[in-house]
């Protein structure tokens, strides 16, 4: 099978003349989970950014064999799902149900038809049972689930989750791993979390100054590196 991501090169510069990627070739393959480790500031979110066009260098991206470019970015972001650091900022709407609820009706669902998915998605993460609670009411926690809900009830093949620990305490971590386990798409986690990573990933790769230095599984690679970060506390 093809890869679900294919990056060959790809180079970006911000406009202040910071080099943020400098030549990253990666794949991700159907069924895997790979963790994108490195130092703040070497790379790692650039590039999950440029993975639906929010961001565009030189190179080349396919997302399920489709060229990432702006002619295919409203295609390609029915295929790639981004869950950011702060689930606020994914969060707008009076009700979860309607924040859910707002993907598939700008994908062209009718408002029950959209209701419907977005009930089946919130069931998913385990979040029924506030559907008609305002978003500001819920936890931390409950934030971050319901921000993947939002996603999944798009119908994503591939979720890209950025630092999705911070903010949750031990017990929240450990059901979001077993959130993440249970979901059939292949998956990308940016995280600075070593423990979370190995009990949720498959590979590792680790970036430094804008490339990928190193890859293979969470162990080999923080191993190599030196690296062993404790989870953030809860804030």
């Amino acid at each position: 099978m093809p890869p679900l991501i294919l990056v060959n090169q790809l180079r970006y510069r911000y406009d202040d003349g910071t080099v943020a990627l400098n030549g990253v070739d990666f794949r991700l393959e159907a069924g895997e989970t790979v963790a994108l480790l490195g130092e703040n500031g070497s790379g790692k979110t650039t590039f999950a950014l440029h993975l639906n066009g929010l961001l565009t260098g030189d190179g080349s991206v396919e997302v399920c064999g489709i060229a990432v470019n702006a002619r295919n970015a409203a295609i390609v972001r029915r295929k790639i799902g981004l869950v950011f650091q702060d689930s606020e900022s994914q969060l707008f709407m009076p009700t979860v149900l309607e924040d859910v609820a707002f993907g598939p009706l700008n994908q062209g669902l009718s408002p029950s038809k959209a209701a419907e998915v977005a009930l089946t998605a919130l069931e998913q993460v385990g979040m029924a049972d506030v559907a008609g609670k305002a978003p500001y009411h819920l936890s931390a926690g409950q934030k971050k689930r319901v921000a993947i809900a939002g996603i999944l009830a798009t119908n994503p093949e591939i979720l890209v989750l950025d630092e999705p620990t911070t903010f949750l305490d031990p017990p929240g971590q450990r059901a979001l791993a077993g959130l993440l386990a249970g979901l059939p798409q292949a998956k990308i986690l940016i995280t600075h979390d070593i423990p979370f990573a190995r009990a949720t990933c498959t590979r590792a790769v680790f970036f430094r100054r804008g490339m990928i230095q190193q890859e293979g599984s969470v162990e080999e690679v923080t191993a190599r590196q030196g690296w062993e970060f404790r989870p953030r506390r809860a804030e």
